[in-house]
C-alpha cells in the first residue's frame, strides 16, 4: 500500500504554504500524484439603494476571487514543478468558498488528504470545515498543526488503540508510514476486562498484525487519570516526542460533546504534531 494519489486543501495563502511543505514532500516521497483544490466564494447579489443589482460591485468581487485563486494556483504549480511531480490544480466556487467542503468529491478518489488544523485566531473566511472532511469523504485525513512545523519522515509514529472500528480505519490507513518509522508506539487508554478481551492483553493484536508488516511497534497501556483521555494522549505525545498521531475520528451527539468534550475535538483544538485520522 501507498498514497499515489494525495489531495492538498489551501483554503487561503496563510495555510497554503503549511499544507504544500507537508503534502510536497510526501508527494516525492511515494511517487504520487498530488492534487490541490481551492474554492472561492460565489460573489453575493448586492443590490443599491434605488432596488437594481449593483453589477460593478460583483464583477469586482469576482475579479478579486479569481485573482486569489491564480495566486494560490502559482504558488501551488511553481512548488510542485519544482518536485518534478505529477499534479493538478482544482480551482472551484460554492456558497460558503470552504476549500474542505468543495474538496468532498475529488478526495473520495484520493489514498490521503492533507490539510492544515483550523486556527481559531484567522479570519472566518480563512478557515476550512475540517470537520467535513474527516466524516464525509471517507477519507484518512493528516492535519498539519497551524503553529508547529511538521517532519514528514515522521520517525516515531504514536497510535492511540481503543479497539475500535475508527481506530482500525485510522492504523492501516496509515500503513505507508508506520512501516517506514523507526518506532511505532500503541498507547491504550483505560484498557478494561471484556467478554472477548482481557484488558490487559488491549492492543496486542494490532501490535501483532503491525509487526507482520514490518513495523517496529512497542506497547504502553496507560491509564487517564483525571487527565481526560485527549489530555493523556497529548501527554504521552510530549513524553513520547513523537512526531505523528494517529487515531479514530469519533462524533457523539452533540448535546454530549457540550457538557462533557469528546476526545476528537479536544486533540483537534490542541494537535501538538501531525495527526491522521480516520472514520
Amino acid at each position: 500500500m501507498s498514497y499515489k494519489t494525495i489531495l492538498a486543501v489551501l483554503q487561503d495563502k496563510t495555510d497554503a504554504e503549511r499544507v504544500l511543505d507537508c503534502a510536497l514532500p510526501l508527494g516525492s516521497r511515494f511517487s504520487s500524484h498530488v492534487i490541490a483544490v481551492h474554492s472561492e466564494a460565489i460573489p453575493i447579489p448586492y443590490v443599491s439603494p434605488m432596488g437594481f443589482p449593483d453589477t460593478n460591485f460583483m464583477a469586482i468581487s469576482s475579479k478579486t476571487n479569481q485573482q486569489h485563486s491564480e495566486e494560490l494556483k502559482t504558488i501551488f504549480e511553481t512548488r510542485a514543478q519544482r518536485e518534478g511531480l505529477s499534479f493538478e490544480w482544482h480551482a472551484l466556487e460554492s456558497v460558503s468558498g470552504d476549500s474542505a467542503v468543495g474538496a468532498l468529491i475529488v478526495a473520495r478518489a484520493c489514498d490521503l488528504v492533507i490539510v492544515q488544523q483550523v486556527n481559531p485566531d484567522a479570519s472566518g473566511g480563512s478557515r476550512a470545515n475540517v470537520e467535513a472532511l474527516l466524516f464525509d469523504s471517507g477519507r484518512p485525513v493528516l492535519i498539519v498543526p497551524f503553529a508547529t512545523p511538521v517532519d514528514t519522515r515522521f520517525r516515531k509514529v504514536l497510535i492511540a488503540w481503543n479497539g475500535t472500528q475508527q481506530a482500525a480505519r485510522a492504523v492501516f490507513d496509515a500503513l505507508p508510514f508506520i512501516r517506514e518509522a523507526d518506532e511505532t508506539e500503541i498507547l491504550t487508554l483505560d484498557a478494561v476486562d471484556t467478554g472477548q478481551e482481557d484488558g490487559a492483553l488491549a492492543g496486542v493484536d494490532i501490535a501483532a498484525a503491525l509487526a507482520r508488516h514490518g513495523a517496529k511497534v512497542t506497547f504502553s497501556p496507560a491509564s487517564s487519570g483525571e487527565l481526560g483521555v485527549g489530555a493523556a494522549i497529548e501527554r504521552q505525545i510530549a513524553s513520547s516526542k513523537a512526531e505523528l498521531l494517529v487515531m479514530g475520528a469519533y462524533s457523539q451527539s452533540w448535546l454530549k460533546e457540550i457538557f462533557f468534550g469528546g476526545t476528537t475535538r479536544t486533540v483537534m483544538r490542541s494537535m501538538p504534531v501531525a495527526t491522521l485520522m480516520a472514520r
